[in-house]
């Protein structure tokens, strides 16, 4: 093993190799891609989107479910979503090796 003196200079007879320890970089978490949360989040939105779509003023009945409420449900989701998408980087280490 190696020592510095206190002027933070290596010992003589020291390589290069001896001296580098592989860098350890970690990511915050796994790519969104890969969570359930992501296919959780895109399930709801459209399912949202398709039941706004499909109850309707039929039969002389008032929309119950119009468009600016489905956005807003839409909205809502996707704030849920970035939230615990913040959590979970918050957190927690994926490592991985430089080399």
């Amino acid at each position: 093993m190696t020592t510095a003196n206190p002027t933070g200079d290596y010992a003589a007879g020291t390589t290069v190799s001896d001296r580098t320890a592989p860098r350890r970089l970690s990511t915050e978490t796994k790519a969104s891609f890969k969570t359930s949360e992501l296919i959780v989040y895109v399930a709801a939105v459209v399912g949202v989107l398709i039941a706004s779509q499909v109850v309707g003023s039929d039969d002389g009945h008032d929309d119950y479910f119009r468009a600016d409420r489905a956005w807003l449900y839409v909205v809502i989701l996707t704030v849920g979503y970035l939230v615990s998408r913040g959590l979970a980087k918050s957190g927690s280490r994926d490592p991985y090796d430089a080399r």
